[in-house]
C-alpha cells in the first residue's frame, strides 16, 4: 500500500476561513497519525482575486496553528498545461465534447428549469451531433461525458457508503471557451500528479467528488479514497461563512486566543476520542482517525472557545505564558520593553486571574505597561475630599517603609478603615484609582507589590488626585 499523503487546497482570494482551518488539521493530524505526508496546495487560477499577500497569511495562519506542509506549496496556475492535456486525452478518448451552446440557449434552459422549480442540468444537446454541424462563430466548452446508466456508490470514511443516480450529474465543462480549465479537472489532475491518496475535505463537496471519481476512471488512474467532513454552522445553525465574525484565525489571535487553544478547540468540533477535551500536539497525532468524526454539522461556540483559551491560560507554564503575551502585544497592541517586563512576569499568577484571552491578560496589566496613569471621569468623581485624605494618609504611612508586602500593607489599611469609619472598598478604591486609573482591575496588594514603592509613591502624588 502507497504512503498516505494528503493536501489543503485553499484559494488565495482571502483570509483563511475556520471552516478551511479545521479541514486543513484533520488531513495534516491524519498523515502524520499514518506516518504520511501533509501538502499544500495554492489553488490560484482566479487571478482578478488571487494575491501572494493571502497566500502568505495562509502559510503564516497554518504555520501559527502549528501546521507545517511537507515540501514546496503546489501551485496550481503553473500546471494548467497539464489540465488542458488531460482535457485533450478525454476528447480524443470519446470521454468529453465540444459544446457549442450560446449563452443565451444555456440562460434558456436554466430559466426553463427555474420555472419548473427543477435544479438545473445540462440537456446533452451536443453529447452525439458530428461536428461537421458546427456553428462557426461560436467557440465551444469541452464538457466531460458523464455516465447515463446505473448509479455510483461513494465509500466515504466518513458518511459510509453514498449512493447517487448518474443521470443526475449533468455533463459537467472541463474546459471554458477560453480555453481555461475549470475546478473539477485541474483539482482531478492535480490530486493524481501530487499522489494523494486520501482527500478529506467538506461535505458541500460531496457532487464534486462523483464528478471528480468520473475523471478518474475514465483516465484509468487508482482512485484515492474520500471522506467527507460535516461543515461548520453558526451557533444559530447556520451554515457559517467568510462574512461570520470571528470566521478567520486573525479574528481569534487579535483578541488574544492562543494557538493551542484553538487547535485543541477544532481538533474536538466534530471528532472525540473516548471522553477526553484536552489534547497535547502529540496526543492528537497519536489518537486522531477518521472514525472520531461525526456525520452531523458542528457548532461554532465562542464561549467554548474562550473557556478553552482560559484553561490554557490557567495551566500553562508563565514564562511561556509570557512569550504569547509578549508576542500579541508586539502585533497588536504596544511592545513591552525588559523594563516592564521584571515587573510583569513575576505578576502574571495575579494577572491571569478570571483572564480568558490575552487580551484581558494586556488589560489587567496596563497599569504595569504605561508609566502615565489615565483617569476616566467616573473614576475621577470617587476622589472627593475624603478619598484625598485617605491616599495622602496611606503615602506618609507607607513613605519610611522600605519593602512592601501584604504583612507589612495589611495593618495599615485596616487602621485607615478604623480611622475613617468605613470599609475595605472605602479605603481600597481611591489608593486603587490613584494607582491605576480605575476602580476594576487586580487585587489592591498585588498592584501596590507588583508596582514596587518608588512608583507607587510616584504615582499617589499626582497632582490630578491629590
Amino acid at each position: 500500500m502507497s504512503k498516505v499523503a494528503t493536501r489543503f487546497a485553499p484559494s488565495p482570494t482571502g483570509a483563511l476561513h475556520i471552516g478551511g482551518v479545521r479541514t486543513a488539521l484533520f488531513n495534516w493530524l491524519y498523515s502524520k497519525n499514518q506516518k504520511g505526508t501533509f501538502h499544500l496546495r495554492i489553488e490560484d487560477t482566479d487571478k482578478e482575486r488571487s494575491k501572494d499577500e493571502h497566500k502568505f497569511q495562509i502559510i503564516k495562519s497554518l504555520k501559527w496553528i502549528g501546521i507545517e506542509h511537507d515540501g514546496e506549496e503546489y501551485i496550481q496556475s503553473t500546471k494548467i498545461k497539464d489540465h488542458i492535456d488531460v482535457a485533450s486525452e478525454l476528447l480524443k478518448s470519446g470521454n468529453a465534447y465540444k459544446c457549442y451552446c450560446s449563452n443565451e440557449e444555456i440562460e434558456e434552459q436554466k430559466k426553463r428549469a427555474r420555472q419548473k422549480k427543477l435544479p438545473y442540468i445540462y440537456n446533452r444537446k451536443w453529447r452525439d451531433i458530428s461536428e461537421e454541424e458546427a456553428p462557426n462563430d461560436i467557440k465551444p466548452v469541452i464538457r466531460f461525458k458523464s455516465k447515463i446508466e446505473g448509479s455510483t456508490i461513494l465509500k466515504d470514511l466518513v458518511q459510509g457508503d453514498v449512493e447517487i443516480d448518474n443521470n443526475t450529474i449533468e455533463d459537467f465543462i472541463i474546459l471554458r471557451n477560453d480555453g481555461t480549465p475549470t475546478y473539477n479537472l485541474s483539482a482531478t489532475v492535480d490530486d493524481h500528479q501530487m499522489n494523494m491518496t486520501h482527500i478529506i475535505r467538506g461535505d458541500d463537496h460531496k457532487i464534486n467528488t462523483f464528478k471528480q471519481m468520473q475523471i478518474y476512471l475514465a483516465m484509468k488512474w487508482k482512485l484515492p479514497q474520500f471522506a467527507h467532513i460535516p461543515l461548520i454552522h453558526t451557533i444559530d445553525g447556520k451554515k457559517l461563512s467568510k462574512r461570520d465574525n470571528a470566521s478567520t484565525l486573525d479574528d481569534y489571535s487579535k483578541i488574544g486566543i492562543m494557538p493551542d487553544a484553538l487547535r485543541n478547540y477544532l481538533l474536538r468540533l466534530g471528532w472525540s476520542f473516548e471522553d477526553k477535551e484536552i489534547f497535547t500536539l502529540d496526543e492528537s497525532i497519536k489518537h486522531f482517525n477518521l472514525e472520531g468524526i461525526g456525520k452531523s454539522p458542528s457548532k461554532l461556540d465562542m464561549s467554548r472557545i474562550l473557556s478553552m483559551n482560559e484553561h490554557y491560560i490557567k495551566n500553562i507554564d508563565e514564562n511561556e505564558l509570557y512569550k504569547h503575551l509578549a508576542e500579541y502585544c508586539g502585533i497588536y497592541k504596544e511592545k513591552i520593553n525588559s523594563e516592564k517586563e521584571i515587573k510583569i512576569k513575576p505578576s502574571l499568577s495575579f494577572l491571569k486571574n478570571k483572564a480568558k484571552t490575552l487580551e484581558d491578560i494586556y488589560n489587567n496589566a496596563k497599569y504595569i505597561i504605561f508609566d502615565e496613569v489615565k483617569f476616566g471621569d467616573e473614576d475621577l468623581k470617587l476622589i472627593d475630599e475624603k478619598a484625598k485624605e485617605i491616599i495622602a494618609e496611606f503615602k506618609s504611612k507607607i513613605t519610611p517603609i522600605s519593602n512592601l508586602n501584604k504583612e507589612i500593607l495589611e495593618p495599615i489599611i485596616n487602621e485607615l478603615i478604623k480611622k475613617y469609619e468605613t470599609n475595605f472598598k472605602g479605603v481600597g478604591q481611591p489608593i486603587r484609582i490613584a494607582l491605576t486609573g480605575s476602580k476594576f482591575g487586580p487585587g489592591l496588594y498585588d498592584i501596590i507589590i507588583s508596582l514596587g514603592k518608588d512608583e507607587v509613591e510616584k504615582r499617589l502624588s499626582n497632582k490630578i488626585i491629590v
